[in-house]
């Protein structure tokens, strides 16, 4: 298993790019909507892993929560498996707690899945496989 992303909370994608472009190792990503999150995301690349930054589109979405509470920042670690639901299954049998019991549509054409922050001592895990 290896980092595929980490993901960071902001207000605003422009502003966010323009922080976060001098660290970056090649182009940013268009931005793309993943309407089932109410996010618009973008992939920026840093070595071997790239920075996602999720800009709500909805006051009532997960991230718009998060900002709201929390400020911009660090939100989640990603995960590139084989299989998301081996991986959701595996946890599950350790008795830790999840977000979502099977996969679901993320960005990129991908299937994600997340652990709750309490399974992990208070970070929110994704896990990512290729379409």
């Amino acid at each position: 298993m290896q980092v595929d992303h980490l993901g960071i909370a902001v207000r605003s994608l422009p502003e966010a790019i323009a922080h976060w472009r001098p660290l970056v190792e090649g182009p940013i990503s268009e931005p793309e909507e993943v309407a089932s999150q109410r996010v618009r995301v973008v992939f920026a690349p840093l070595g071997a892993t790239h920075i996602e930054l999720l800009e709500p589109t909805s006051p009532d979405s997960p991230i718009a929560r998060f900002v709201e509470s929390r400020g911009e920042g660090f939100h989640h670690v990603a995960f590139h498996v084989e299989s998301v639901n081996a991986e959701l299954d595996r946890i599950a049998a350790l008795g830790r707690r999840l977000v979502d019991a099977r996969a679901r549509p993320g960005a990129r054409g991908r299937r994600v899945g997340f652990a709750h922050p309490s399974a992990f001592g208070g970070v929110l895990v994704e896990f990512v496989e290729d379409p």
